[in-house]
């Protein structure tokens, strides 16, 4: 989402959908951010724009956000349909959205809804080019760009899971981050050797208008703890990527310090 964010201008809006406490950073654009959701936290309350609000009625004027961003939001939103039609109404005929949403056929989010119980997961999306026809249609801004997205598994780190922790994170190595470590490896030489689909998350879609082309470069960097992917080359930039001789290459995320499993982005494994 960052090649929209970074693109606005001061004055203009840009609207975090089903946000809960935030997609992203505030100081991440010189756009006024709104955040809104269904439930704001109450840590957040009264802090900046956020707003009580259903999805399928939105209380903004027409055409008044420069951008959308739903960042893992669609799967949970009872009426798809209408939040949809409503993105279209307030989003700017010259404006952008972003979407990432779960592939509901993958492993990760399998495992999500089964741990979680559902997790709040009401829409299941199988299919990229299916689910971005149909938030194309609604929204009446044409798809720019496609992004295959990996997963990072944070969901199951102790340090994000819900008090007290889930029982059936007990199988799942309790959630320390030492398993975490190991799956996303093993998962990445797994899907390299055999050609399956256990380190996919879902996709990104980005529709509308961009001032540069879209990085559509899948990232298989993703952080355990934080949940942030990065690009090989930006985490060489910063010179955050460890490589051995005798185990796993690993980097160091530039958000949190975590210590992840390092693969090279075109080889995915």
């Amino acid at each position: 989402m960052d090649e929209i964010l970074s693109s606005l201008r001061p004055g203009m809006l840009v609207l975090d959908l089903g946000s809960s406490k935030g997609s992203f950073a505030r100081d991440a654009t010189l756009a006024t951010t709104v955040r809104v959701d269904r439930e704001v936290p109450s840590e957040l309350a009264g802090q900046g724009l956020i707003i009580e609000a259903d999805a399928a009625a939105l209380p903004f004027a027409d055409g008044c956000f420069a951008a959308v961003i739903m960042n893992h939001s669609l799967e949970h939103f009872d009426d798809l349909a209408g939040a949809l039609r409503e993105v279209g109404r307030i989003v700017r005929a010259d404006g952008s959205v972003f979407v990432a949403v779960p592939d509901a056929s993958t492993f990760t989010d399998r495992l999500y809804r089964w741990l979680a119980r559902g997790g709040g997961h009401v829409n299941a999306f199988v299919s990229a080019r299916e689910t971005a026809a149909e938030i194309e249609r609604a929204i009446g801004l044409p798809l720019v760009a496609t992004k295959l997205l990996y997963s990072s598994l944070s969901f199951l780190n102790r340090r994000n899971a819900p008090r007290p922790l889930p029982r059936r994170l007990l199988i799942l190595g309790a959630g320390y981050e030492w398993s975490l470590f190991l799956y996303i490896w093993l998962s990445r030489k797994i899907d390299r050797w055999l050609n399956t689909r256990t380190a996919i998350y879902g996709w990104a879609f980005y529709f509308g208008r961009f001032e540069s082309p879209v990085d559509t470069t899948p990232w298989p960097n993703m952080c355990i703890r934080c949940g942030r992917g990065a690009s090989a080359s930006f985490l060489a930039s910063q010179s955050l990527i460890s490589r051995r001789w005798w185990g796993p290459n690993t980097f160091r995320c530039a958000h949190c310090g975590a210590t992840n499993p390092f693969v090279d982005d075109a080889r995915g494994g």
